[in-house]
């Protein structure tokens, strides 16, 4: 009895240490994906870079690694879905604003807001004013920054549109209704006669995103469920959510098509588990 006793202990002390070891070596890498869509009123094909969920994290000094792929895969333009940077006491802003700044002397960048961006910005008793300091540092002519607002990419006939959604919205243990006219309330009505890509920080409300309009869907937010297993997906969201409908990944309803991106980084516990992080070459095709 004592020695099954203990050979118990013994596995359970193997599994946790090759889960840990899993766990750091996850979280301290990422995989370059690619992705092809097929949109109809899209002028003419483009390609652009998709990252979300960054969260400060550095892969190589000043995240040259991450520079050197973005410029390997040479997109017409860089779209980032929110959380940048992540809204915690001393995390710091500095590893988001480089990766920024170094990109846009290349590239155009359409930067829409996550909800860490939002905590810092509503925050100020906490924060101060933080969030005008990273909104200051990556200012430039290349840098459009998508909070609530719209702008044309006329050689594409692209309408890219960036939401910023209230708190509220990513509320743990309890979903919120995305109502149409809060939507609009928000970003307006979409124009028919675009192609209307969404930066959509929270993938939750993808139905509510298309009966908007919208033709592209671009989200992140969910860290690819931070455990993946087989056929099972991903385990938990940050919402606290198990098994999350939407984890990663392509998913489509109705014309609209959804990119959730699993994030190139993580916040509170630096792990991920069977889920490296992700960073998306995305192909437009007309369609």
């Amino acid at each position: 009895m004592i020695l099954w006793m203990w050979l118990g202990i013994f596995l359970i002390v193997v599994i946790g240490v090759v889960m840990l070891i899993i766990g750091l070596i996850d979280g301290n890498r990422y995989v370059v994906k690619e992705e092809h869509f097929a949109l109809s009123k899209l002028a003419k094909p483009c390609r652009f870079v998709m990252l979300s969920d960054l969260h400060g994290k550095v892969y190589g000094a000043n995240n040259e690694r991450v520079i050197e792929d973005i410029r390997r895969a040479n997109p017409d333009f860089v779209v980032i879905v929110g959380d940048l940077i992540t809204s915690k006491q001393g995390a710091g802003i500095d590893a988001g604003v480089h990766l920024v700044k170094e990109l846009s002397k290349d590239f155009r960048i359409y930067y829409a807001m996550g909800n860490h961006e939002t905590k810092l910005k509503v925050r100020r008793e906490q924060f101060g004013k933080l969030f005008e300091e990273l909104m200051h540092a990556i200012e430039g002519p290349n840098v459009t920054v998508l909070a609530d607002a719209a702008c044309d990419i006329e050689e594409y006939n692209v309408c890219m549109t960036g939401l910023e959604l209230e708190r509220s919205y990513f509320a743990r243990l309890k979903k919120r209704l995305l109502p149409q006219e809060v939507l609009e309330e928000h970003i307006g009505v979409a124009h028919r006669d675009v192609c209307n890509i969404l930066l959509a920080h929270n993938p939750e409300y993808f139905e509510a995103y298309v009966k908007w309009g919208a033709d592209l869907v671009l989200a992140g937010h969910v860290h690819g469920g931070i455990m993946r297993l087989p056929v099972v997906g991903g385990v938990i969201s940050p919402s606290l959510e198990l098994f999350p409908k939407y984890d990663g990944g392509v998913f489509r309803h109705e014309n609209s098509v959804m990119l959730l991106g699993r994030g190139m980084g993580a916040h509170t516990i630096p792990l991920r588990f069977f889920n490296p992080a992700e960073l998306y070459v995305i192909t437009l095709d007309v369609r």
